[in-house]
């Protein structure tokens, strides 16, 4: 009976140890998973030791017991077919099928990519994101000693603005036991273009995050709910009314075990409630940006890149074989977010053949034929224009400046605090723009476009015409600097545009006098070509 029992107990502490092993390492049930093959094979190893335990065995009868090879083949064999497994689903025998698990097209730049308004384009990377989500955060007496700003930062579309969006989270075990009840009250939300930052307040606090604890925790709440799926990296999102999301990408394996990885579904966890919505990915709500991460898209477009002639030519001969650069960004089109990042050489010369753009919510893909300098030699032009101030150049964001292809960089000092701003044409990275703000910057970069003949000054083919008349109203105004009177003539409702700088005798006129004024028509004023008095 003692023996009956001691067998119990070690049958009840393997599958208590076995119960505790799962709810905190979370395998899914699928035979996909690298995880749950390393979960059998701890079982399989615990019933090896409860058997030899139960019948005693010594060092010889560990040789000859036949119950005992029973489990240890098994054991060998699962490894065997894990082994197996992984090798036929690799690039080394599958060569082929990596390389068209993304499918590219090639765009025209000046079409897919417009011009964007200043007040449209993300002006901050991550961590310049964090500094001022973490100062955001030092201000808020009430909530600063409780809760800390996740890192997590995710970049998304929101109202039609670029913005970056992280929840908080308890500050420590302690925090959680005395604030969890009522959940975790805001999120941080910067507008990318504006740096302004916000501690958005939920009527609700979210109960389902990465820093609760047990049942709550968002890994181990979408385990339970869905115990075969193998969830990719996890987003933090919030849609068109600020309602928090966790948008969970189910990876898919197309080749062999565990191989060519996609995303084939994506759950939507609400952060509040943790109520869930599971959907294919081609019917995910548009307003989602991100299903994938920005690191599969870049190893799905390696695979692309480097296995056009196999696997062996990829690590030998490297015939015809590309690859993306070291780093992204993002850019957003159409109300979706897409990841930017150049192609170059797998020899890794100091030039791009061009650039993909990679959409985060379809996997889409895009190729612009465009060469020139690496993301990192612009980042060293801009980082050289200002080399007396040590200022740091963020990976560039990639914009259409009057349709070129132009690296747009912010530079940082010490503190991480972006001070200036850099443009630089990626054909002729020697072109290098710098200025203050955005605007000074667009200016300088312009005025040495047109200075290196990259632009030509459009001809004016504007007829030349002539108004005689009474000055029935004079207004003055200052344009970039410079002085310019706007007259009305009496039976005309145009306005006459008068640059003080070029017509100095224009200061002379008053309202009754009459002029005779050549002028060349515009859309909102026509510009005063010369004003005399009217004989």
């Amino acid at each position: 009976m003692n023996k009956v029992k001691r067998t119990i107990l070690i049958i009840v502490a393997a599958v208590i140890a076995l119960g505790i092993y799962y709810y905190a390492a979370l395998p899914p049930l699928n035979i996909h998973s690298a995880e749950i093959w390393v979960f059998a094979g701890i079982l399989i190893l615990i019933i090896a030791a409860i058997y030899i335990r139960r019948k005693r065995l010594n060092a010889y009868e560990l040789k000859e017991s036949k119950g005992l090879k029973v489990i240890m083949g098994i054991f060998a064999a699962g490894v065997a077919v894990y082994l197996i497994g992984a090798l036929f689903s690799s690039p080394i025998v599958n060569a082929k099928k990596y390389q068209q698990l993304l499918t590219v097209e090639t765009g025209e730049f000046t079409k897919d990519i417009e011009e964007l308004s200043f007040d449209q384009i993300p002006l901050l990377d991550r961590d310049s994101a964090a500094l001022l989500g973490n100062r955001e955060m030092g201000s808020m007496v009430d909530m600063v000693s409780q809760f800390e700003v996740d890192e997590l930062y995710s970049q998304i579309n929101y109202q039609d603005r670029p913005v970056r969006v992280s929840p908080l989270r308890y500050a420590s075990l302690i925090k959680w036991l005395t604030n969890n009840s009522e959940g975790i009250p805001a999120y941080i939300k910067i507008d990318m273009a504006t740096q302004d930052t916000e501690l958005v307040k939920l009527d609700q606090g979210m109960k389902y995050t990465t820093s609760d604890h047990f049942n709550r925790n968002i890994y181990r709440h979408l385990r339970f709910r869905y115990p075969t799926y193998i969830f990719n990296d996890l987003s933090f999102e919030v849609d068109e009314e600020g309602t928090p999301y966790w948008i969970c990408p189910v990876k898919k394996y197309n080749i062999g075990l565990f191989g060519g990885v996609t995303i084939g579904r994506v759950v939507l966890c609400n952060a509040i409630t943790g109520e869930t919505e599971d959907y294919a990915i081609a019917d995910a709500p548009q307003w989602i940006d991100r299903a994938f991460s920005a690191d599969l898209l870049v190893e799905l477009y390696d695979y692309h890149g480097t296995l056009k002639h196999g696997f062996l030519n990829s690590v030998l001969g490297q015939k015809d074989c590309l690859a993306t650069t070291d780093g992204y960004n993002y850019l957003a089109i159409d109300d979706d977010v897409w990841v930017y990042t150049g192609v170059t050489s797998i020899t890794g010369d100091q030039s791009n053949v061009g650039f993909v753009l990679m959409n985060q919510r379809t996997m889409e893909t895009r190729f612009y034929e465009v060469e020139g300098a690496t993301e990192a030699s612009a980042m060293a032009s801009a980082e050289g224009q200002v080399q007396n101030l040590h200022y740091t150049a963020t990976f560039p964001l990639l914009l259409n400046i009057s349709g070129e292809p132009t690296y747009f960089i912010a530079l940082k000092d010490d503190a991480g605090l972006v001070k200036m701003y850099a443009m630089v044409n990626v054909q002729k990275y020697q072109i290098v723009a710098t200025g203050d703000t955005v605007s000074e910057c667009e200016e300088e970069y312009t005025r040495l476009m047109y200075q290196s003949g990259i632009k030509e000054v459009e001809e004016d083919t504007r007829e030349i015409q002539t108004v005689t008349g009474a000055v029935t109203k004079i207004a003055q105004a200052v344009v970039e600097g410079n002085s310019h009177y706007y007259l009305m003539i009496e039976g005309s409702d145009e306005i006459f545009d008068v640059s003080v700088a070029d017509y100095i005798d224009v200061i002379r006129y008053n309202v009754g006098d009459h002029v005779t004024i050549e002028y060349k028509a515009g859309e909102e004023t026509n510009t005063v070509l010369s004003v005399n008095r009217a004989e």
